[in-house]
This record gives structure tokens, C-alpha cells and sequence, in this order.
């Protein structure tokens, strides 16, 4: 439907009061031409010149109208569209999205667990203070890193629900290495916190009260331990198996290979190598225990400071490993276990007809792979290459024996 002038509910509008519309003076032409024009007419000198446009089926909520406040049912589709709010704002944005993610059943469990997460790690920190414990202190931090790894188990459920746009053409699997990245760097600056409070602990010890310190141990163990148990946290499942292995599982190896030869069936656990989180948070609930024993048999309450001390470089040398992962994933580095292939690949595509050279190439991973994949992948070339030697060997010894039957025939 194509109209001159301005386009009306009501058939009656005429073009005298258009000053009303547009207060400022107009040229011989409108200032702001619209998308959608098709036909641009001019009119009578006593009349706007206005643009002619094409609207097949306008609905009400497709068109943004501006209405006259002195006529009565009067709407106007006007050139200029001043002040219109088209981008929602973050918090409508973040609303959005957090619809997104509550869609799926399995993030409530997430969040479940971060509610309860909150509540344990406030008992504890009120427990911290009761108790004059740096030692559980160090040991919360344990409980508030799951906190992070509930976030990061968040942000990877979103990210498998969101689809690449033209702004983030890769997707958003970045965010996921990100998340772990800050969680795990977040953890050492508490540690670095904990070993600078120790540090002053040890020229002035106070008392500890050991009155709570047991309870909050076991309450924080069980905890943590259910909490990695019960969500599944694919980056960090990822990053501990993908990084290279922290001190402490290289000291506990040796066990955990020894105690495997007495009991096999706990290979699956501990070879071959341990859970690193289920590690540092059965190694501090030992060290709490042990400084619960010594306080309460010899008063010697130093040794909650050098507990202490020794969770907190427990909890550096677990997240470091896995701190340089993620950061090498955020820097483009190629990542070493596809370097082989890679090599492999180049070599190949060097002996292609037309291929003079390749060079100053550059290969790196968006975000976290899956690494059971990755094996398969490894394993079934690692296969197919032993197939290939093993059918090579099995043609050249047919051609041997070949070789030697027609020897004897000529011989004969």
C-alpha cells in the first residue's frame, strides 16, 4: 500500500497541520531517508515532501508508531525515529541468559550445590574465627575454589547452548578456558594470602581452640568430596588430565602403584594417577587432623601455622599445572600432544603436486577438547600404522618365499 504523505488509521488526517509532526523546517528534502523506500515523490509546494513507502501486512508490534497526544486514535509512521532503545541492558541481557541455562534440568543441580556451597563455606569461615585456626582457614579456601568450579560447570553448560554468531564466528568455548584460568589463579592468591598470614603467625603464635576444628575439618572434606562427585565438571575433568601432573601426585605415584600391586581393583582410582582435587582435599583433612592430635596432646598450637603453610603449597602446586595449561590455550600456543600429527601432516602436504613450501604456519585449540576423543584418535593411528608395518611384513615375506620357490624350480 502506497501512500503520499503521512500514513494514517483514519482517512480524514490532512496536510495542513504537519507542522505539528515535524517542528523543525524542512529543505526540499527529508533529512533522514528510512530503509524500505521504494518511491520518492514530490508533492504540492503547500504540502511536506514526504517519502512513499511500501507495507505489506503491518502489524502493531512489528511497527514502532508515534502517536499524536491532541487526536484520538491517530497513529503516524513517521521518517525520523528519535531516541529509540534497541539493545536491551546487561542486566536484561544477563536475565536472558540466565533463562538460558536454568532451561536445562541438569544445571538446578549446579545450582543446588552452589546454595549449599554458600551456606557451608559461611559455617566454616564463622567456625575459622571461633577456633583461631589458620590451618582450617587455608583449608575453607578449598571449599570456596568449589564455588568457582560450580561457576566454570555453569559457564560450560552455556556455552553448549549457544550457537556461533557473526561477532564470535569460533563460539564461545573460550570462556570456558577463561573461567578455568581465574578460578584456578584465584586459588594461589589465596594460598600467597594464607603463607603471608603464616608468616606473621610465627613471630607472635596465638591460641588455637580446638573445639570445632575436627567438625570443620570432616564437614568441609564431606562436602567437597560429595561436590566432585555429584557434578560433573567437564573443563576441569579435562584440564587435570590434560595438564601435566602437580608435585604431589608425582610424591604419592609411588604409593598409589605399590598399593595397587596389594589391591588391584584400586587401579582405576589411583593409576595412573590420582584425582588431583580428590587429592589435595584428602591431604587436608590429614594435616588438620594431625594438628588436631598435637594441639590436643601437647598444647603446641605452632603447628596449626606450619599446617597451614603446608596446605597452602599444597593448593599452589595442584592449580599451577593447570594455571599454564589454560593460559597456554588463551595465548594460541599449539598445544605438544598434536605436535607429532602435526609434523606428520606438514610432511605430507609438502610432497603435494603444485605445494613448493609451507611455512610460518600456526595451529592452536579454540577451547577444551574432549581428550577421550583425542586418545581414540591417537590410538587409532597408532593402530593403523602397526597394521600397515605388520601387512608390509607379511608382503615381503610372501615375496620371499615366492622368490625361493621359483629358485628350487630352477634349480630343478
Amino acid at each position: 500500500m502506497a501512500m503520499d504523505g503521512m500514513m494514517s488509521t483514519s482517512s480524514g488526517l490532512s496536510y495542513h497541520n504537519t507542522g505539528d509532526f515535524y517542528p523543525r523546517k524542512l529543505g526540499p528534502k527529508p533529512d533522514v531517508v528510512p530503509s524500505g523506500v521504494t518511491e520518492r515523490k514530490v508533492g504540492p509546494l503547500d504540502k511536506p515532501d514526504m517519502v512513499s513507502v511500501d507495507v505489506i501486512n503491518v502489524n502493531d508490534s512489528d511497527v514502532h508508531m508515534h502517536r499524536k497526544k491532541h487526536e484520538q486514535d491517530t497513529y503516524v509512521l513517521g521518517t525520523i525515529h528519535p531516541f529509540r532503545k534497541t539493545h536491551k541492558s546487561f542486566f536484561g541481557k544477563l536475565k536472558q541468559e540466565f533463562r538460558l541455562v536454568t532451561s536445562d534440568r541438569r544445571s538446578w543441580r549446579i545450582l543446588l550445590f552452589g546454595a549449599l556451597n554458600l551456606l557451608c563455606t559461611g559455617c566454616l569461615l564463622m567456625w575459622c574465627s571461633s577456633t583461631n585456626s589458620m590451618a582450617l582457614t587455608a583449608y575453607t579456601y578449598l571449599t570456596i575454589f568449589d564455588l568457582f568450579s560450580l561457576i566454570t560447570c555453569l559457564i560450560s553448560s552455556w556455552v553448549t547452548m549457544k550457537k556461533p554468531s557473526q561477532l564470535y564466528s569460533f563460539g564461545f568455548d573460550r570462556l570456558e578456558v577463561l573461567a578455568v584460568f581465574a578460578s584456578t589463579v584465584l586459588v594461589q592468591l589465596g594460598a600467597l594470602f594464607i603463607l603471608k598470614e603464616s608468616v606473621e603467625r610465627f613471630m607472635e603464635q596465638p591460641e588455637v581452640h580446638t573445639g570445632r576444628l575436627l567438625v570443620g575439618t570432616f564437614v568441609a572434606l564431606f562436602f567437597n568430596l560429595l561436590t566432585l562427585l555429584s557434578v560433573r565438571n567437564k573443563p576441569f575433568t579435562y584440564v587435570s588430565e590434560a595438564a601435566s601432573s602437580s608435585w604431589l601426585q608425582e610424591h604419592v605415584a609411588d604409593l598409589s602403584r605399590s598399593l595397587c600391586g596389594i589391591i588391584p581393583g584400586l587401579s582405576s582410582v589411583l593409576l595412573p594417577r590420582m584425582n588431583p582435587f580428590v587429592l589435595i582435599n584428602m591431604a587436608g583433612a590429614l594435616s588438620l587432623c594431625i594438628t588436631y592430635m598435637l594441639i590436643e596432646i601437647n598444647n603446641y598450637n605452632a603447628v596449626d601455622t606450619a599446617s597451614a603453610v603446608a596446605i597452602a603449597l599444597m593448593t599452589f602446586g595442584t592449580m599451577y599445572p593447570m594455571s599454564v595449561y589454560s593460559g597456554k590455550v588463551l595465548l594460541q600456543t599449539t598445544p605438544s600432544h598434536v605436535i607429532g600429527q602435526l609434523d606428520k601432516l606438514l610432511r605430507e602436504v609438502s610432497t603435494l603436486e603444485g605445494v613448493l613450501e609451507v611455512r610460518n604456519e600456526h595451529f592452536w585449540t579454540v577451547g577444551f577438547g574432549s581428550l577421550t576423543d583425542r586418545d581414540r584418535e591417537i590410538e587409532t593411528d597408532r593402530q593403523t600404522d602397526r597394521d600397515r608395518q605388520t601387512d608390509r611384513q607379511r608382503e615381503t615375506e610372501r615375496d620371499r618365499q615366492t622368490d625361493r620357490q621359483r629358485q628350487i624350480e630352477r634349480d630343478r
